[in-house]
């Protein structure tokens, strides 16, 4: 059976944190808040962790996976950001968006999109996941929580812990999320693009 951490949404008690991050290390999978709805991660390079997130959510290689990231610095490690790109990512980050950008060889190919060589980014607004994320001093790949046949997505901690014990190794409870996922916009075309209407505010992006 999974763990369960009540870790408080505004300060984060640090030992919780520190535990999340070693199990994070360690190879486990985690459901935590975000500033939508829950999301499971795990490490980014660590291919074995991220194949059960994958069959654990039922998708497939070709299902953009997000990258959690601290901040701006980091995502321009990880994808390549024109300047227009970053004026409009300085304008949004934190926020509950995901942009698609051209992945940079720090990311792991099986980790880009197959055909597509782009990777999904995000920077979190909540402050758990920005603490474990400083924890770690690295992102985490991650997919909103929404198994395979429902059509909602799981923002009850309790209730991600009752239908995921047996199958993750932590469920961090931040409180209740909303049911609502990020915003996706493609920026790698000559304009952005609206993947998904979510939380975030299209406009922000001219759309």
């Amino acid at each position: 059976m999974s763990q369960f951490f009540e870790i408080h949404p505004d300060n984060p008690q640090p030992r919780l944190v520190k535990q999340s991050a070693e199990i994070i290390r360690s190879g486990g999978i985690v459901a935590v808040p975000t500033d939508s709805a829950y999301a499971l991660v795990c490490r980014l390079d660590d291919k074995a962790a991220v194949e059960r997130l994958r069959r654990i959510r039922g998708v497939d290689e070709k299902h953009h996976l997000t990258l959690l990231c601290r901040d701006l610095s980091e995502i321009a490690q990880y994808a390549r950001v024109d300047n227009q790109q970053y004026r409009l990512l300085k304008a949004t980050t934190p926020g509950p968006y995901t942009v698609i950008l051209e992945a940079t060889r720090e990311v792991p190919r099986r980790l880009s999109h197959p055909s597509r060589k782009t990777i999904g980014l995000r920077v979190p607004e909540n402050r758990i996941l920005l603490a474990l994320l400083e924890e770690l001093g690295e992102p985490v790949i991650g997919t909103t929580l929404q198994l395979p046949g429902d059509e909602h997505m799981l923002s009850d901690p309790d209730e991600v812990q009752e239908r995921l014990g047996k199958q993750i190794d932590l469920v961090i409870d931040g409180g209740a999320g909303t049911l609502e996922p990020t915003t996706v916009i493609d920026l790698t075309g000559p304009a952005p693009e609206l993947v998904r209407q979510g939380r975030g505010d299209a406009a922000a992006f001219g759309l």
